[in-house]
């Protein structure tokens, strides 16, 4: 499969080969979705959390005397029933919403959802970007010369903080590396800018 290569300027120079192995991957929706789920779940934290009757200060001292009040007899503040005291069965800090998945069903997710960006002609290839400082105004300018629907996901071959802080502060676009794509980032961006060089690390990655 070929898509259309990018200069920095934005302009068409070429195309660029995309290997088999990668972006030709059978469509699979059952697995992208339960490797979402998995990674949204992975990154849930537990904030929710309420003491128990043992982790209530006080409590020492009888409330009521245990007759002539006309009350219920009550032995501790922490009691459950009690305003204050303790919570049963309340949410713990402790929890976790870990999901497992094996790796081969995880990588086959992802190289399913990037076979379907291809697909959908919604992977762009560029040839690389390079300035002396970091800018902003020039990667946002580049992004509105290509064929970028809503947003964009700039995939790079390695960390480069020049292009790393010229996107950072696009309120449409993202940067990776090539090493940690993931079904997140696929599934929430609908565009993908592919460094050339991001090809060979991608067959790196997750073809051996």
């Amino acid at each position: 499969m070929k898509i259309d290569l990018y200069n920095q300027k934005g302009e068409k120079n070429g195309s660029l080969e995309l290997p088999k192995a990668l972006f030709e991957v059978p469509y699979n929706e059952d697995l992208i979705h339960q490797a979402l789920i998995r990674q949204l779940a992975n990154k849930r934290v537990a904030i929710a959390h309420t003491k128990t009757k043992g982790e209530i200060r006080g409590g020492g001292k009888k409330p009521l005397a245990q007759k002539s009040t006309g009350n219920a007899r009550q032995g501790s503040t922490r009691n459950p029933h009690m305003r204050g005291g303790g919570v049963t069965f309340g949410p713990r800090s402790v929890k976790t919403f870990e999901k497992d998945m094996p790796k081969k069903q995880r990588r086959v997710a992802l190289l399913s959802a990037l076979s379907e960006k291809a697909r959908a002609n919604q992977i762009i290839g560029l040839e690389g970007f390079s300035l002396d400082k970091p800018k902003t105004k020039e990667f946002d300018t580049l992004i509105k010369k290509l064929p970028i629907d809503r947003n964009v996901l700039v995939v790079l071959p390695v960390k480069d903080l020049v292009v790393q802080k010229s996107v950072r502060n696009l309120a449409n676009a993202k940067f990776i590396t090539a090493g940690y794509l993931n079904i997140g980032d696929l599934q929430k961006y609908r565009n993908v800018l592919l460094f050339k060089d991001s090809v060979k690390k991608l067959e790196e990655t997750f073809t051996k």
